[in-house]
């Protein structure tokens, strides 16, 4: 790793912050007037694309390694995850509101290290089981003016929302888990170009392309940030950890579920019908920073430092 210099990596780190805290609101938007299917395929067709055409005219992608006998099932299992992922997580947002999304979604990158801890021998300390356990205690806070009416299921529709979401969560994790095992072997580029050119391929029976021809300026600037979002997040996340340590970034990231609640915040305040917000108190509050805190605890590791591991918010996105 090059020398640290946070001058430069900070920055980095928060665009990511900035691109992934804005996705579920651009999404919940674009996906009042197009389905979460055809969203999640102009995603990825748009990704495969321009990915596509970066990495195939710098001759950096090396895709047949992905297909060896030995990465094969590793492999479809990664493309398996991530593509339930994206649709989950966007039919979730049809449901919840996206800071409620992103507060959920934070348990991808536990589960990962869990996963980790169990099937690969990777130590996990003291403070990121706090972590772990900070997490879960800030999630029933958070949700607390909610939990009467989702323990009697009065709310359906929004507990199918966070079923989703939920299911979100865990594909992610099953992706991260195989991607760990698949990038001694193969690069992150070639795991995710094949990712996106699979979503296209098998999103297009589900997805309506036409139905975009009726949207207004607004939704065609949110399909293009959604479609760019990705490679630009992971782009300046790449960055981020070649000059910048690994523990720093992720804690940096963990600040995403937050900026997203205040972005819905703003947004609800300038807009009021474009978006529905959590109804949140100080208790709500209190569950998100303790959410926050108890994922950087998670995700830093003690006694070394973390190689470029993915995030959650690849998770979603």
């Amino acid at each position: 790793m090059a020398q640290s210099n946070w001058k430069v990596g900070l920055p980095l780190a928060l665009t990511t912050v900035f691109m992934w805290a804005a996705l579920p609101i651009a999404l919940k938007g674009l996906l009042e007037h197009i389905s979460p299917e055809t969203a999640t395929w102009y995603r990825f067709a748009g990704a495969a694309l321009l990915a596509g055409l970066y990495y195939g005219r710098a001759r950096q992608l090396k895709l047949k390694a992905l297909f060896s006998r030995s990465l094969l099932l590793f492999t479809l299992l990664a493309v398996a995850g991530l593509l339930l992922n994206y649709l989950t997580y966007a039919s979730g947002l049809n449901h919840i509101t996206p800071g409620a999304a992103q507060i959920v979604i934070q348990l991808a990158p536990l589960l990962l290290l869990i996963s980790s801890v169990l099937w690969l021998n990777e130590r996990f300390s003291p403070r990121q089981w706090a972590g772990v356990a900070l997490v879960v205690m800030g999630l029933l806070l958070f949700f607390n003016q909610r939990l009467a009416e989702l323990g009697s299921g009065a709310d359906s529709d929004y507990l199918l929302g966070l079923g989703l979401i939920l299911i979100a969560a865990v594909s992610w994790a099953v992706y991260g888990f195989f991607q760990k095992k698949i990038l001694s072997r193969a690069t992150p580029q070639d795991l995710l170009v094949l990712i996106y050119i699979a979503g296209t391929l098998c999103f297009l029976p589900m997805a309506d392309p036409l139905d975009v021809t009726h949207l207004g300026w607004l939704d065609w600037l949110l399909l293009a940030f959604l479609t760019a979002n990705t490679l630009i997040a992971y782009g300046a996340f790449s960055k981020a950890l070649a000059h910048w340590e690994a523990s720093s970034v992720s804690a940096t990231l963990s600040l995403v579920p937050v900026i997203t609640l205040l972005f819905s915040t703003l947004v609800s305040s300038i807009w009021p019908d474009y978006i529905a917000v959590e109804p949140l108190n100080w208790i709500s509050w209190s569950g998100a920073a303790a959410v926050v805190l108890g994922s950087a605890l998670a995700a830093i590791r003690s006694g070394h430092r973390a190689k470029g591991s993915a995030a959650p918010d690849e998770k979603n996105r």
